[in-house]
């Protein structure tokens, strides 16, 4: 399994394409494949990059928690599948992004990876610095959800 770390400033093409960070790419596990699945968030104005393997896991479990015969479950899984998209990498280690995807996620020439342990988020470099939290509301986040005892 990947995991994905660091946080990375690129430009995009005039195709839509853009470089993997290198680092990103020799995280990958020797199976894994040049393909990966490209969706937005549902929580944040970003895309996440799954590579293959780590999707057909999230794959998995949505399958487990959606039941077919639900409408409701039906509606949710219509919306996670609207905005999502598979990709190859290239032999330079290109990829190239959908446009309706860059434009979800307010991507235009700049774009920030921001590796988040199996998934890699791609965001606009605007976006993604006003996007944080600040110091003190991080702590206490970490502290509420983390600090816990069991």
């Amino acid at each position: 399994m990947a995991t994905f770390i660091g946080e990375f400033s690129c430009k995009l093409d005039e195709k839509g394409r853009t470089q993997l960070p290198s680092s990103f790419r020799s995280a990958m596990d020797q199976e894994s494949t040049d393909r990966f699945i490209i969706k937005k968030d549902i929580f944040s104005p970003c895309l996440v990059i799954y590579p293959e393997q780590e999707w057909e896991k999230q794959a998995a479990y949505l399958q487990s928690k959606l039941n077919p015969y639900n409408s409701q479950h039906q509606q949710l899984r219509r919306e996670i599948f609207k905005n999502i998209a598979l990709v190859e990498m290239d032999k330079t280690g290109r990829i190239l992004i959908p446009k309706r995807l860059l434009e979800l996620a307010h991507i235009q020439k700049e774009l920030f990876f921001a590796g988040q342990d199996t998934r890699i988020e791609l965001w606009s470099a605007e976006m993604y610095y006003s996007s944080g939290l600040n110091e003190q509301d991080f702590a206490k986040l970490a502290e509420s959800i983390l600090g816990q005892t069991e």
